[in-house]
């Protein structure tokens, strides 16, 4: 990685946005334009007054800032703030007469906001080369895969790194950190993509959530490719989406501001998905079934520790093969073949960068000294991906008996507990319930409605609500020869509770320190 510099939250929103200081004007013309301005009559603000800053927090505030009123816990007290440090005007669905300041009302805050932290940042996204993937499963590994291809081409080339915005980590350029959601809200967005353009990184992948398409947190960003891995029952709820339908066109908006679409031809709803992937000036199609597609992957199977497959796309023929476990990754690794194809990346390019690809928390491999046990720590934290999960270390594991650790968040994805519940049912031989974010719910609910779905399995399982001792339980218990699947938290490092986040050793961690503790008790 090269050299990043952390400069302080605030600082670096200040200074990249007085970069395209633009007059308020300019600003209610966007409103106009697209019509979200409630109110046709003049505007009583100054005009021609330059915005030095727009945003919607009101502890990042300075003189002539355009203050946004957003959030459905937003409070009066917030617009007084914001006032008090030097917001001039502000933008909100509901106007505060008792707050003297001008008021832009409008009909949809969270469109409005997506323009206008567009054109606070001077269309960043017309200066990259962007790829945004959305799908069920497989965002994150996908993600990991194009940036390591792009990243091998690039190197070659001389040029730096890409630039990356997933669900694990925030890194464009100049701020590296955590990410705190898969997409970020639009201001956050558009300040990352303008740090990416500031450092250089002229290609730049991210994560697309339905959330942030159906909410338009990515509105005004222009993606050179769309990629859409797949479609399952997740994310159905009230405070998510209502039904699949909602799901499902909220993802397949991602190819309204695309100009090329990879889709996969396998998944759930391929139709639809092509019938809106065809507003794109090109689609390329990846799929390990039909011959037909643009990029065509076929003879999967495992190497040693590499899932190896043979590769046909338009340009080339050859044998790929990905480090990380897990056969079903032969589908996320295709779908970045596709991007490359899109991008012209040399064969043995991408090769390269696929085989060397490392994606934290996804499938991440470990081995007791004696070979007697395999711990695999995967993200899986819904029905779907866990069960592609368990499916495919069976796969690879035939002969090992398979135990799954998996919890399920509290206070939502209330689906996820029949899911997940109804795929270790099928698939593991041993089931150990923990936590997994419980947040408001008490782990041992959470795990009893988990368990009304195992039973229908007649499956036992056993309940250990602390997650360190339940991973140490599931490794130095388990039955040799032995395949560990550890599932939901990957390389997450807090733990949602009642009162909200909290530290935690993340389940690689937790894994090497048992496998250690197992290897100390059996050296010879």
């Amino acid at each position: 990685m090269g050299r990043w510099r952390h400069w302080p939250h605030k600082f670096t929103v200040v200074k990249k946005m007085t970069d395209f200081r633009r007059p308020l004007g300019d600003y209610v013309q966007l409103l106009l334009r697209h019509d979200l301005l409630a109110d046709k009559g003049p505007v009583h603000a100054g005009l021609t007054t330059p915005v030095a800053l727009v945003s919607c927090d009101s502890q990042v505030v300075i003189p002539h800032t355009l203050f946004i009123c957003k959030g459905a816990k937003f409070k009066e007290d917030y617009l007084r703030q914001a006032m008090d440090k030097g917001a001039f005007v502000y933008v909100s669905e509901t106007p505060y007469p008792n707050v003297p300041l001008p008021c832009l009302r409008v009909t949809d805050i969270r469109q409005a906001m997506g323009l206008l932290a567009d054109l606070a940042y001077g269309h960043p996204s017309g200066k990259l080369t962007i790829t945004g993937i959305t799908g069920t499963k497989g965002k994150t590994t996908t993600a990991y895969y194009i940036k390591s291809i792009v990243d091998t081409w690039l190197a070659a080339q001389g040029h730096r790194e890409s630039a990356l915005l997933s669900t694990i980590v925030t890194d464009d350029g100049l701020e590296r950190k955590p990410a705190k959601l898969t997409t970020p809200e639009p201001l956050d967005l558009q300040r990352h993509l303008s740090n990416a353009v500031t450092a250089g990184a002229d290609y730049l992948t991210m994560e697309v959530s339905s959330q942030a398409l159906k909410y338009g947190r990515v509105i005004g960003v222009d993606l050179s490719c769309a990629v859409f891995l797949n479609i399952g029952e997740d994310h159905i709820s009230p405070v998510e989406h209502p039904d699949l339908e909602d799901y499902l066109q909220s993802k397949l908006l991602i190819f309204r501001q695309a100009k090329t679409a990879c889709i996969s031809m396998d998944c759930d709803h391929a139709p639809e998905v092509a019938q809106a992937a065809a507003r794109c000036e090109q689609v390329i199609t990846f799929s390990q079934k039909d011959p037909a597609a643009t990029v065509y992957g076929t003879n999967v199977r495992k190497e040693g520790n590499k899932i190896a497959f043979h590769v046909r796309t338009s340009r080339y023929e050859g044998e790929m093969a990905i480090s990380t476990p897990g056969l079903f990754n032969v589908e996320n690794a295709l779908a970045a073949v596709a991007v490359a194809e899109v991008y012209g990346i040399p064969q043995e390019m991408v090769r390269e960068g696929l085989e060397k690809a490392f994606v934290p928390g996804r499938m991440e491999h470990y081995a007791s000294a004696d070979n007697q046990i395999s711990v695999i720590v995967d993200y899986s934290h819904n029905g779907m991906s866990l069960k592609n999960a368990l499916r495919s270390v069976r796969a690879e594991y035939p002969d090992r008996q398979l135990t799954v650790l998996f919890g399920c968040t509290g206070g939502k994805g209330i689906d996820r507990r029949e899911g997940m519940g109804n795929a270790a049912g099928e698939w593991a031989h041993r089931i150990i319930l923990t936590e997994d974010d419980p947040g408001p719910e008490e782990v041992e609910d959470i795990c009893a409605d988990i368990g009304v779905f195992l039973k229908r399995w007649n499956k036992d399982y056993t309940v250990i609500p602390d997650r360190e001792r339940a991973v140490e339980t599931a490794i130095l218990e388990a039955q040799r020869p032995a395949v560990v699947l550890l599932a939901g938290k990957g390389c997450e490092t807090a733990q949602k509770r009642k009162n909200g986040p909290e530290p935690c050793i993340p389940d690689g961690i937790l894994a090497r320190q048992a496998l250690d503790k197992y290897d100390r008790d059996h050296a010879e």
